[in-house]
């Protein structure tokens, strides 16, 4: 049995960076950096879907290093 639930990962504020935060977004998912950007001023928006919990934690670090909320969501409980 997998013990690791899986995890979405919800932006919930770009701050004032968008650039900077669609970039992240750009990195984490692999869309254009225009559909990050769009993705990043259209919040609450989940970037990552059913993902462990270590990328969770690892995205949630990398959106808030730039100024961003982000939060994980645990899936299944």
């Amino acid at each position: 049995m997998c013990d690791d639930v899986p995890h979405d990962v919800v932006l919930t504020d770009p701050g004032v960076r968008v650039l900077d935060v669609a970039q992240v977004v750009r990195r984490l998912t692999g869309l254009s950096l225009w559909r990050s950007r769009v993705l990043a001023t259209q919040v609450p928006a989940v970037i990552l879907e059913g993902v462990p919990q270590e990328d969770a934690a690892a995205a949630v670090a990398a959106l808030r290093g730039v100024g961003a909320q982000a939060e994980t969501l645990t899936l299944g409980t």
